[in-house]
């Protein structure tokens, strides 16, 4: 099991980083630096899918994929004003990611958005996970980076973005991995803090979501987050007449979590400290803003840099 998880999450960061420049520039400069030896001293903390919610896909279906390879389905979050579920997961190994899975509440948003949606979405008529051979690496791998549904037209995609964001995106980027992020609690001062890790992302040119703030924090004060904002990418949208016609779109982006002591093992020494020592799961409020990392308002600083 652990070889079909380790070429899952392989190919899905292969092809993650390829699309998100930002990776290299950052994981690279903390080589360059010396804050880590190698690339594989990077702790992933978490990665990131976003789905739609609607008959045979969403979480249910995805989910299916994480649990066969020992994932534990945790906490439930409500995002009211994004019109979103998610859930996070927790590894079988240390070693491994977190796992959190956010759909759109498809039945929440206007009919005509819905109609949108369900145009391209209704050609899933099954759940398609269930036909998949879930021990076999090479045939989870290729349907996590393939078509669900037929290439969107410019005009569905913009009118879906006046509406919903998330569901925009979605539609055209389907489970394409939507972040990775860095534990920075376990590199070395003055990056293992977020504020000092902020310093020196925007250092290496790095663009960060302002919103609600460049740092986000739990109310308990135990989790940080930040974010770069999303890389645009040059994307191919058909033209409704069978040509198509190519716009730039935002694609993925990183993000940086740290994740403070829990009181009862402060007091033990920095060489001790695991994952169970430290403050587990994720913060809606922290989560509703860095999902933004993908908005308009967000990716066209990238205009002003």
């Amino acid at each position: 099991m652990k070889k079909v998880l380790d070429g899952i999450l392989e190919g899905l960061l292969t092809r993650y980083k390829q699309r998100v420049p930002d990776v290299s520039v950052i994981c690279n400069a903390l080589v360059k630096h010396g804050f880590i030896g190698s690339l594989s001293d990077i702790e992933n903390d978490h990665i990131a899918f976003r789905t739609m919610g609607v008959p045979h896909l969403g979480i249910q279906s995805l989910e299916k994929i994480f649990l066969h390879c020992g994932y534990e389905k945790r906490d439930f979050y409500r995002f009211e004003q994004k019109k979103l579920n998610a859930y996070w997961f927790s590894p079988p190994e240390d070693h491994y990611p977190r796992i959190f899975i956010s759909e759109l509440c498809v039945n929440e948003l206007s009919k005509p958005a819905q109609s949108i949606i369900k145009s391209y979405t209704d050609e899933v008529t099954s759940d398609p996970v269930i036909a998949l051979n879930l021990d076999n690496v090479a045939e989870v791998d290729g349907f996590l980076h393939q078509p669900l549904w037929r290439t969107p037209t410019w005009n569905d995609y913009k009118t879906l973005l006046d509406e919903s964001e998330y569901a925009a995106w979605v539609i055209y980027n389907r489970y394409y991995l939507n972040h990775f992020t860095i534990a920075v609690h376990r590199l070395p001062a003055p990056c293992n803090t977020i504020a000092g890790f902020n310093t020196f992302a925007q250092n290496c040119g790095l663009i960060l979501n302002d919103s609600g703030g460049a740092i986000k924090t739990s109310p308990d004060g135990l989790l940080i987050q930040s974010a770069t904002i999303a890389q645009k990418v040059e994307a191919e949208f058909s033209d409704g007449k069978g040509g198509t016609e190519t716009h730039t779109i935002a694609g993925s982006y990183v993000e940086f979590a740290q994740r403070e002591v829990l009181e009862a093992f402060k007091h033990l020494p920095p060489d001790q400290l695991t994952r169970k020592h430290r403050r587990e799961g994720f913060e809606a409020s922290n989560a509703d803003k860095i999902f933004e990392s993908t908005f308009t308002h967000q990716i066209n600083k990238n205009n002003d840099a």
